[in-house]
């Protein structure tokens, strides 16, 4: 693959600016950095480490990572009264060449107010695979109510409670209490705002909302809200084999 062509395929421009990028002498590679001025040249793209006005990539055929959302951003490109979740990633990311789209996009949503785990990639089976509710794909979520949760709340979550737009009960897979305040919800659909209706049908409040973990992964302790990370090629098999 010509340099050029690896810089284009990771975000950074069209061939014409990857192109001007080598030749001003912005691009290196290898870890030590080994200066290149022909933007022609071929490499081997598979576990290349190179640095782009001296931030260091490595390079992704596809992209899978992972963001701690904060409160306050809406999951989408055109956002209304609130920040894009998008504006809290590197332009690379956000330019990449995927099909229709261009850059990663969120496996499904999280609103404004909801902070957590949040995936994102420019591999559509994989967005796919992990947001179609009939995969059955488990979530966790951290609701904090305005009132204290009593044990007949819990049992009916587990039961299912009608929400006002489908007559068909939807139910917790798991649901525990921390505390008397915090209620820790697993569900394996995504229905809009449905832990909030979830809650408010069994007479309570959301007041808070966090999202721990997706399938097996969990977010990290160490991820601080509006930080992003790559997901490890073990984190996205174990994905793809929990969505299967």
């Amino acid at each position: 693959m010509q340099l050029q062509d690896m810089l284009y395929s990771q975000g950074f421009g069209t061939r014409r600016v990857c192109c001007g990028l080598v030749q001003q002498g912005r691009v290196t590679l290898g870890d030590p950095p080994r200066p290149v001025d022909d933007p022609t040249e071929d490499v081997d793209p598979e576990g290349l480490v190179f640095h782009v006005q001296g931030e260091r990539w490595a390079y992704q055929a596809q992209a899978y990572l992972m963001l701690h959302k904060p409160t306050g951003h809406e999951c989408s490109q055109k956002p209304g009264a609130w920040p894009s979740i998008y504006t809290l990633l590197p332009g690379p990311l956000r330019s990449r060449p995927s099909g229709a789209a261009s850059g990663v996009q969120a496996v499904g949503r999280l609103d404004q107010d909801t902070t957590g785990l949040l995936l994102l990639s420019d591999d559509g089976k994989f967005i796919h695979r992990l947001s179609s509710p009939k995969h059955h794909v488990p979530k966790v979520y951290e609701a904090t109510c305005k009132h204290p949760v009593t044990p007949e709340q819990v049992q009916r979550l587990l039961a299912g409670v009608v929400l006002d737009d489908d007559p068909k009960p939807v139910r917790a897979a798991a649901c525990e209490v921390d505390g008397t305040h915090l209620l820790r919800l697993t569900l394996t659909e995504g229905k809009y705002h449905q832990v909030k209706r979830m809650v408010a049908a069994v007479s309570n409040r959301v007041e808070a909302l966090h999202r721990s973990a997706i399938g097996a992964l969990a977010l990290p302790a160490d991820l601080a809200p509006g930080q992003w990370r790559w997901l490890t090629p073990a984190e996205v098999a174990g994905l793809m084999g929990r969505a299967s």
